[in-house]
């Protein structure tokens, strides 16, 4: 039982069935690969992004907004995505939107694609870290650089196994 207004006792909400599709901390996740990516990959930078943004909506949005919402401390507004995929021409986000309407369908296409983002990102940050370390005589740029790479290599062995997986599930050969 809930506690209603006034004090009063309402019934408990009914159990939800198991969730089908892409659980929703998978599917923000995911989203914010996407968005990374679509970024990483026809921007560049949060300034070309955010420009784009401002340039489509007639708004303002600053790169530390678009920083925060990429790092998931703020979810990405429906306008936003839609403006940085039309700019870029490549509409990820919302083909992964429109799966969601048949989900068995591409289930396994969806924890690739999820996998594709995390390793655009991580390379991405790698590859910053290098350019960074080596124009610093700073340890701690070549520590970061260090870490960066390491993480890009997990998320390249996370999304090996879950290729090697699809593949062994339809019965292609390696």
């Amino acid at each position: 039982m809930c506690a209603g207004f006034h004090g009063q006792t309402m019934p408990s909400p009914p159990a939800y069935p198991k969730e089908k599709g892409f659980p929703m901390a998978e599917l923000r996740a995911l989203i914010n690969a996407q968005v990374a990516a679509l970024i990483d990959g026809s921007f560049g930078c949060l300034d070309a992004a955010a420009s784009a943004i401002d340039a489509r909506l007639r708004t303002s949005v600053s790169k530390g907004t678009l920083s925060k919402r990429l790092q998931g401390q703020y979810g990405w507004p429906v306008d936003e995505i839609i403006a940085l995929e039309d700019a870029a021409g490549r509409h990820p986000v919302t083909r992964l939107m429109a799966r969601r309407m048949d989900p068995d369908g591409e289930t396994a296409s969806g924890s690739i694609l999820m996998h594709a983002g995390c390793v655009s990102k991580e390379t991405g940050e790698a590859v910053s870290a290098i350019l960074a370390a080596q124009q610093s005589q700073a340890a701690n740029d070549g520590a970061r650089a260090l870490a960066e790479i390491d993480e890009a290599i997990e998320a390249l062995q996370r999304a090996r196994s879950v290729v090697v997986e699809t593949v062994a599930g339809r019965g292609e050969n390696s």
